[in-house]
């Protein structure tokens, strides 16, 4: 319960910030899970060109379906070695409370359906330049210069896990990280939303129309 209320009061308390007064002529979109909220990002020429370095890694920007990138951070052995709930250690689990090392998946996809959970960013050209370069220097880099990927990770034939800097914890989630990126990107938003409702109260009090 008290986790609960901090959430809540961290999700309406705006985190620091350096908006942008132009015009949000970019759109990126959230889309909501069952525990944790990914990024939608066009897979236009900026994006493209920032998220170049992961063709080597495998993941298929020129695919000619492909119009968004999917991002999402979270805990090594719960995002990346756990397909589903069935398949969760009590183990595992402890280490996504205590800490974990963290990593990034990243997915093409096309369309997108009419039916998935969305809430729509403007983003000014600044804001959106700021937001693709964050969460390229998310990830970690190996000795070739290029984002390490974990081998044998995936939900998708088209998606990757990369590992990530920084910690996951019970205080630093994947819905936390999401707020970090909004925030360093110039979007005003709330200073800790550890949970996806702290999100979706966050978005509803400054980025909502």
């Amino acid at each position: 319960m008290l986790y609960l209320v901090a959430a809540i009061i961290g999700a309406v308390v705006p985190g620091p910030s350096d908006p942008d007064s132009g015009a949000g002529t970019r759109e990126v979109l959230l889309v909501s899970g069952p525990i944790h909220y990914d990024l939608l990002l066009p897979l236009d020429t900026l994006s493209a060109a920032r998220f170049a370095p992961l063709i080597q890694k495998g993941i298929n920007l020129a695919h000619p379906e492909a119009e968004w990138l999917v991002i999402g951070w979270g805990a090594q052995d719960f995002y990346a070695q756990t397909p589903t709930y069935r398949d969760l250690s009590l183990s595992t689990l402890w280490r996504g409370i205590i800490g974990d090392n963290s990593v990034l998946r990243v997915d093409i996809i096309g369309a997108i359906r009419d039916d998935l959970p969305l809430r729509r960013l403007k983003l000014t050209e600044s804001n959106y330049a700021r937001l693709l370069g964050n969460i390229m220097g998310t990830l970690q880099v190996g000795p070739d210069g290029l984002p390490v990927r974990l081998d044998g990770a995936g939900f998708t034939p088209t998606d990757g896990f990369f590992m990530a800097k920084g910690r996951f914890n019970i205080l630093r989630t994947c819905n936390v990280w999401i707020g970090e990126q909004l925030r360093a990107a110039g979007l005003r938003f709330g200073l800790w939303t550890p949970m996806p409702l702290s999100v979706s109260l966050s978005f509803d009090l400054y980025q909502g129309d």
